[in-house]
């Protein structure tokens, strides 16, 4: 039997990398990293990396291998991750892709666009039309040249609102067309997926409980040490969650229990809108919705036989 490649995606603390960390064990697989802070060495609390104790019990990719000044795209996260899967296959170990970037599943699973550049004047006039628009009237303009991703595109992210409207302002041609001419990194067939789904409830308590580790970790050491250098806040690592609220109290601005609280309602709403893209992107992918660690294995076992 050829190599297997296992997608295991999931929101922010839904036990994803546990999972991972287990079915490597039991079969010899390779970890590839498919979370978009974790690729930074700058944020391995905040982006709650796996130790070195978890990345030694087996073969760990593409995590800590970026500088937070060095913004890694998803076109070229996929060129790292298509050469590491390569050569994992040419071993004859399985690849288990784990993650909660939904976007990087999507190129591997679906292909990424050769979209031309879009000029700096669009990308400008398309940020003060969001601006002097909203929300609801720039999703309303969008709908009328790319009714696709206007219907895709979760609400609250500006970033993919703008981008859509900037690559139809540019190109005049719908970035979901762009999308549609694509071809998929990985063959059908040469992989299966799973999708972790716990109770909401949990999901939120898990986020919750999970950030008091981070700070009892060194999550504000690294996070004054990351501030420290200046690094433009447009930056991929600059948006890590948590990393804003605990620069409030490093400055001064808010105590230590009102950052993490902040900090902690953060995680949550981005574990939320998580939840919303595996739901709206990849619906057709099985779930695991046991809250605990044994009762996700045991699920995962149940699928991985069916």
């Amino acid at each position: 039997m050829p190599p297997r490649i296992w997608l295991i995606a999931g929101p922010t603390a839904s036990g994803k990398s546990a999972l991972a960390l287990r079915l490597a064990e039991r079969d010899g697989g390779e970890i590839v990293n498919a979370d978009a802070l974790q690729l930074y060495a700058d944020l391995r609390v905040l982006s709650a990396r796996p130790d070195p104790a978890e990345e030694a019990r087996a073969p760990h990719h593409l995590f800590g291998v970026a500088d937070a000044a060095d913004g890694w795209s998803t076109g070229r996260w996929l060129r790292a991750a298509t050469d590491v899967l390569a050569d994992i296959a040419a071993r004859g170990r399985d690849a288990i892709v784990v993650g909660g970037a939904g976007l990087y599943f999507h190129v591997l699973t679906h292909g990424l666009a050769e979209i031309p550049a879009v000029p700096a004047d669009v990308r400008r006039q398309a940020a003060a039309d969001f601006e002097a628009l909203g929300e609801a009237a720039f999703r309303d303009r969008l709908a009328a040249a790319d009714p696709a991703a206007a219907r895709r595109i979760a609400p609250g992210d500006r970033q993919r609102l703008s981008r859509a409207w900037e690559v139809f302002a540019a190109t005049r041609t719908a970035l979901s067309d762009w999308q549609a001419r694509t071809t998929p990194t990985l063959a059908p067939g040469a992989w299966r997926a799973i999708a972790l789904e716990p109770p909401r409830a949990a999901l939120y308590a898990r986020c919750d409980a999970r950030f008091e580790a981070m700070v009892a970790a060194g999550a504000l050491e690294e996070a004054a040490a990351l501030l420290a250098r200046g690094l433009d806040p447009a930056l991929p690592a600059m948006k890590a969650v948590g990393l804003r609220e605990l620069g409030d109290f490093l400055r001064g601005e808010a105590d230590l229990p009102a950052a993490t609280a902040a900090a902690r309602q953060q995680t949550r709403r981005y574990a939320k809108r998580q939840l919303t893209w595996l739901r709206n992107q990849i619906p057709g992918w099985p779930r695991l919705d046991a809250a605990d660690p044994e009762g996700q294995w045991r699920q995962f076992l149940a699928q991985a036989a069916g």
